[in-house]
């Protein structure tokens, strides 16, 4: 899933980096008021302001605590299963578990996609029980009114995610069954994201009939989550032809092969002399004196250091050490290494056997698509 930049570290859950987007602050007010002013007042007459608040204010809590559980549940799946998770971000439309690499079967898939949902059954569960309990024992009215409130909002919780469309976890339930039936993911995947789409559209639909006719300002949400949800949709149809195109296609046959290696230990005027002029590239691997790999170097961070600082800056001081540099096998797929780009600034360094052989790099990949575009026309005009 993608990955959100503006976020504030919370901590770790299980090993796993949990963070909170800034409009996570904006629903939580819109929440706590919601409840203080509305719906605990209705559901408990009578009260003062204060246990309103405080209330409302624990409940919206134990919201995000809930959301939190069932992207955990998605996550710690996919741990087990085999596959990496980056982190946890809580935002607007709830969260987001941002998972690195993908699944390797149909029934993985599934297992991971109900892995929310079956948390949130269990949370919706067990506040109907602490509520039962409380009504029970004739405990505080205005705290069985809020386990009332969390109850519900984890069965909604748990409906709304099994609509059948992404990035919710119906939508990729939906994607799990398809590639069981048809044995091939790609194909399955686009049939899924074409579905989302019709239910964005409905979705759209029905919130501007809710708000046009009914003037019903729920109908506004119901617009912005189906905008939401046909984006996510048009994305994850992208990201399914990005690796149709490139399927088959291992890096040794994409790469740029035997790039120019640029010196660490001379200074950035020397190479922009001499070397510069022998292959003029966005980016250059390093090496050490002894001609080991050293990292990644670009142009434009060359281009920043000043005129007069030329002479005395090596290029090692403005590159990338080794270690921070997204680096991937000749002999892996293509599509499996896409995801290390946002890592390197656009560019993969290439190593065998300790040996720098190529540079993989953002322009290599849309070169590949353009021919693959060109190849496709060039049949169907022939045809």
């Amino acid at each position: 899933m993608a990955r959100m930049d503006s976020s504030v570290g919370l901590g770790r859950v299980a090993g796993i980096e949990v963070g909170a987007h800034w409009s996570l602050a904006i629903v939580f007010v819109l929440i706590s008021w919601t409840l203080a002013d509305q719906v605990l007042p209705e559901m408990v007459p009578g009260e003062t302001l204060t246990a309103y608040w405080l209330v409302a204010l624990f409940a919206a809590l134990l919201f995000y605590f809930s959301l939190l559980a069932h992207e955990m549940g998605h996550a710690l799946v996919a741990r087990r299963l085999g596959v990496s998770v980056e982190g946890i971000t809580l935002w607007i439309f709830g969260g987001v578990a941002r998972l690195s690499g993908e699944a390797a079967t149909a029934g993985a898939e599934a297992k991971i996609a109900v892995a929310g949902p079956v948390v949130s059954l269990v949370l919706a569960v067990a506040f109907v029980l602490a509520a039962l309990a409380l009504d029970a024992v004739s405990g505080p009215a205005l705290v069985e009114a809020g386990a009332f409130w969390l109850a519900f909002s984890n069965a909604t919780l748990l409906v709304f995610n099994l609509v059948p469309a992404f990035p919710l976890d119906g939508g990729r339930l939906l994607r799990a069954w398809l590639w069981r039936r048809r044995g091939e993911r790609y194909s399955a995947t686009a049939t899924a994201a074409r579905l989302s789409r019709v239910f964005s559209f409905m979705m759209i639909g029905f919130g501007l009939l809710a708000f046009f006719l009914q003037r019903d300002v729920g109908g506004v949400w119901l617009i912005f989550i189906g905008l939401f949800l046909l984006s996510a949709a048009r994305n994850e149809e992208a990201h399914v032809q990005l690796h149709g195109a490139l399927a088959g296609l291992r890096v040794s046959d994409v790469m740029s092969r035997d790039p120019l290696v640029a010196p660490g230990w001379i200074t950035v005027d020397e190479f922009m002399h001499t070397y510069l002029s022998m292959q003029r590239a966005l980016a250059y691997p390093m090496k050490t004196f002894e001609g080991a790999p050293d990292g990644l170097v670009t142009l434009t961070r060359l281009a920043e250091v000043p005129e007069e600082r030329r002479r005395a800056t090596r290029v090692r001081d403005v590159g990338v050490g080794l270690d921070e540099v997204p680096q991937a096998g000749p002999g892996e797929p293509v599509a499996a290494v896409l995801g290390r780009f946002a890592l390197g600034d656009g560019n993969v360094l290439v190593l065998d056997g300790g040996k720098i052989v190529g540079l993989l790099t953002a322009a290599d990949i849309t070169r590949v698509l353009a021919l693959g575009r060109a190849a496709a026309q060039k049949r169907t005009a022939s045809s």
